[in-house]
């Protein structure tokens, strides 16, 4: 008996020793933590392993930490994001927790890749309970947001998958595993995605990749796919050469833009008698985009002036003075191939001179200038492109026909601006409309422009005597279905004299 009783106070002091060496390894381990690196400053005694890798995409030896005061501390910082009791109770429970770790992982990974980056806007449609979302802001992805058929504020928004309440080309990284195969579903992410964006789908296992990318996402590219029980994983990266051009060579018009397209005044339907009374009338209705919406939110601002002759036509006298800028520095760019007008720009500050003619292709072309007698460089020149080849030849009174450089309008315009800038056009280019405009939508370049004041040229009556203008053969109903044609395609133009 003796034995046994020595026996058990043996393993009683054995265990004993365990349990007070786990308690010191406890101890030092949490001493570790708090010291480590400095992340705690004096007075604070937690700290909270931040998974964000310094915004650097590269995973970092040491995590960094963030110091808090105590656990409650932190915890509340967490609470405090809702209002919500039952997400309150929700956001505290392992479960959701872990699910947040388990997708901060994930979401490292594509940073380790470089397909996300710290910068980027980042959307999660389907997020549910926000999981996703708190895991891209915790690595360092702060401008992240997720949309589900039931809103968890302030990480996921309400919103309908396939009619997403965002503007076009607003994001460059999305994710979902709640892809429902449909091509309203695809449409939504190709439109809301940048050129050059990461979209990635989890899913049940597709029949076949390629009739996959065939039937939803044409316009993306495969960055990888991969298959396991059942389910599926597929990155694509959207062209960068895409500019949003949907169903029937349409822009997309969504949000913000399709309430501007309905307040915009109406066009004039009856061709007036006196259109230089009439349409010069008509520049009192106009509604400018600023006015109307916020521009703030766009990484560049630009102002094109097609056809812009001296700078005092327009640039000075217009878009200088009238157009509301909402405080924002705009690029400007005069394109003109009249040469007469250049010295007027050497001395102009923040215009950048383009001395050629827009037009549908890079070439030579014969291009008229008419001039009154004694005209000066301030005077109403007016350009247009001939079909003649004359070089230099003065012809009958102040008109004259010279060989200018022409260059392809709509790929200068795709390759000067993005998607997330913002681009206001005047266009008089004395007929050439008929020619630019068709090239500006068969390309896409058209949805890249916000807001184009378009003068549009036909036989119109003149003020000397009562019959037409025999310098342009079309007609005004030709102008309306010009003015008609880029309003159902998405863009908002305006009748401009």
């Amino acid at each position: 008996m003796e034995g046994k009783e020595n026996n058990k106070g043996h393993r009683r002091s054995l265990l004993i020793r365990v349990l007070l060496f786990a308690m010191a390894f406890t101890v030092l381990r949490f001493v570790y933590v708090m010291v480590e690196e400095g992340a705690c400053d004096e007075g604070q005694s937690y700290c909270f392993l931040d998974l964000n890798p310094l915004g650097s995409g590269k995973k970092p030896s040491k995590m960094p930490r963030q110091a808090f005061k105590s656990h409650e501390v932190y915890i509340q910082m967490q609470l405090n994001k809702t209002v919500n009791p039952e997400l309150q109770r929700l956001w505290t429970t392992k479960e959701w927790r872990q699910k947040v770790d388990e997708f901060s992982v994930f979401f490292q990974g594509f940073m380790e890749e470089g397909l996300l980056k710290s910068e980027d806007k980042a959307l999660c449609v389907g997020a549910k309970e926000g999981q996703q979302v708190l895991a891209l802001r915790e690595i360092g992805v702060s401008d992240a947001v997720g949309i589900d058929t039931v809103p968890s504020l302030p990480l996921v928004m309400e919103g309908d998958f396939h009619n997403q309440p965002f503007e076009d080309f607003t994001f460059d990284f999305v994710y979902s595993d709640v892809f429902d195969s449909s091509a309203k579903f695809a449409e939504e992410i190709s439109r809301i995605l940048k050129p050059g964006g990461i979209a990635v789908l989890r899913m049940h296992e597709m029949y076949s990749i390629d009739s996959f990318i065939l039937s939803f996402f044409s316009n993306f590219g495969i960055v990888r796919s991969a298959k396991w029980e059942g389910n599926a994983e597929i990155v694509l990266k959207k062209n960068v050469n895409t500019v949003e051009f949907v169903e029937r060579g349409k822009c997309s018009v969504r949000g913000w833009k399709k309430t501007v397209m309905e307040q915009a005044e109406p066009l004039i339907e009856t061709e007036p008698l006196k259109p230089w009374i009439t349409l010069k009338t008509n520049l009192k209705n106009i509604k400018y985009l600023p006015t109307v919406t916020d521009i703030g939110s766009r990484r560049n601002y630009h102002y094109v002036d097609v056809g812009a002759r001296s700078y005092g036509s327009s640039i000075g006298s217009w878009f200088k003075k009238r157009y509301p800028k909402q405080n924002k520095t705009f690029n400007v760019y005069a394109i003109e191939a009249d040469e007469s007008f250049y010295g007027d720009y050497q001395k102009r500050k923040g215009v950048k001179l383009l001395p050629y003619a827009a037009w549908v292709r890079n070439e030579s072309l014969s291009f008229e200038i008419n001039r009154d007698a004694g005209s000066t460089i301030e005077a109403k020149g007016m350009g247009r492109i001939q079909p003649s080849s004359t070089n230099d030849t003065k012809i009958a009174g102040n008109r004259s026909v010279k060989t200018v450089q022409g260059f392809d309008f709509a790929e200068w315009l795709k390759n000067t601006v993005s998607a997330d800038d913002f681009v206001v056009m005047k266009m008089d280019v004395e007929g050439t409309e008929f020619d630019l405009v068709p090239r500006l939508m068969e390309t896409g370049a058209i949805c890249l422009i916000d807001e184009l004041f378009l003068e549009c040229h036909y036989n119109r009556w003149q003020k000397c005597c009562p019959e037409r203008s025999p310098k342009y053969q079309r007609t005004y109903g030709e102008c309306l279905d010009l003015f008609n044609s880029l309003r159902s395609n998405g863009v908002l133009v305006h009748q401009w004299w």
